[in-house]
């Protein structure tokens, strides 16, 4: 069998193979509440044969959400709308999960297709969608043009870490599995730990453990409202690119004390600090973060994802056959197809006969099969 299709198991929850579906945020919600377009979406997924679907990125607060249309589990109210989807995704064989987050300073942000810029009054004028006032570590803005953040008080912080032990409640009820923290790509977790965006002289900033601070805060509140049972992970941004931002030695370390404190696993990815454009030292090629997830396996000993440019199924079980990674995340390469894992069994010899697909189209693909076969049509 295939490195890529043997199961995993986190704590007490077993992944069938070691494909996850990356968060990808959708911005189809009012009010933070899923809908059916969530449904079909994240549904398709665990049809398509992936071990892992994770919810897209859901915000612990109103005012952490990233755009009007982002997903939220700051209400209870909220629950009721995700369960369902929860539930199909467990039917279907895979594990569902969620990424919780809060975008701080990259709060009131539009949606990309209406040009990823802070909230305007074109978003008043046509959406009769307005701004709200972000916050951050520190009272620095995400970029040129961007609002300055308020700086979080005490209060502020406290706050937000007990929202996010809140939210990982609503996410048990609502019967996800897995719970990532999104402290990469420049959201609210990142923005304490990057010198870069964090400039506090208090105990929430200054050295790498004040920076750290904050992350193992939110790790401890999930894991007070989260089962034991259940694996916990954080998307880190290894690298910000960025001279005198994080390195891959500091996300090491990272990941160390994140262990400590109930982390099951690190999601590799990288970037997203400082503004909209590439930073020159981030070179894009297949599998570019990949690296980061093998370094942060072998010297943090903790299982890892990689993520970013995977469209290759030799290419993906290579990193896991060579003990590179635990598992690989996908994101637009499934919503190109959402059933590359079957495809890529397929490929790697693990799917004769259209064997995992779900009976009610395997049946069907079967049969074609037979059919050409004897017609020598293929």
């Amino acid at each position: 069998m295939a490195e890529l299709f043997s199961s995993i198991t986190l704590r007490e929850i077993t992944f069938k193979n070691r494909i996850a579906v990356s968060p990808m945020s959708q911005y189809r919600t009012r009010d933070g509440y899923a809908n059916d377009w969530h449904t079909v979406h994240l549904g398709r997924f665990a049809i398509g044969g992936a071990g892992l679907v994770y919810a897209e990125a859901t915000a612990v607060e109103r005012e952490g959400r990233r755009t009007h249309g982002d997903l939220g589990l700051w209400d209870d109210a909220q629950i009721a709308r995700l369960k369902p989807i929860a539930d199909f995704i467990h039917r279907e064989g895979a594990v569902p999960g969620i990424q919780l987050s809060h975008a701080g300073r990259k709060s009131s942000e539009r949606r990309p297709w209406h040009g990823e810029t802070p909230v305007d009054h074109e978003d008043v004028t046509e959406r009769n969608e307005g701004p709200w006032p972000p916050c951050a570590p520190s009272a620095l803005p995400y970029a040129d043009g961007w609002p300055t953040p308020s700086e979080m008080s005490e209060d502020d912080i406290g706050r937000v870490i007990q929202a996010f032990g809140d939210a990982a409640r609503r996410a048990m009820e609502a019967g996800f599995k897995m719970i990532e923290v999104y402290a990469a790509h420049g959201f609210l977790v990142h923005q304490f730990l990057s010198p870069l965006s964090n400039h506090r002289s208090d105990r929430w900033g200054g050295s790498a453990e004040n920076r750290r601070r904050f992350a193992i805060e939110v790790a401890k509140s999930i894991r007070a409202n989260w089962p034991e049972h259940y694996p916990l992970a954080f998307r880190l941004s290894a690298t910000d690119w960025i001279e005198g931002g994080i390195e891959i030695a500091d996300t090491v370390q990272t990941a160390r004390v994140l262990k400590a404190h109930g982390v099951d696993l690190i999601d590799c990815s990288s970037g997203g600090i400082g503004g909209k454009e590439r930073p020159r030292r981030m070179v894009i090629k297949e599998g570019f973060q990949s690296p980061f997830a093998a370094q942060v396996r072998k010297e943090a000993g903790i299982a890892t994802m990689a993520v970013g440019f995977l469209w290759n199924a030799d290419f993906c079980e290579a990193l896991l056959a060579s003990g590179k990674a635990d598992m690989v995340a996908l994101a637009r390469e499934l919503l190109d197809d959402p059933n590359w894992p079957l495809h890529a069994a397929a490929k790697l010899g693990d799917n004769e006969a259209h064997s995992l697909w779900p009976i009610e189209a395997g049946w069907w693909l079967m049969k074609r099969d037979r059919l050409l076969r004897k017609l020598g049509l293929r």
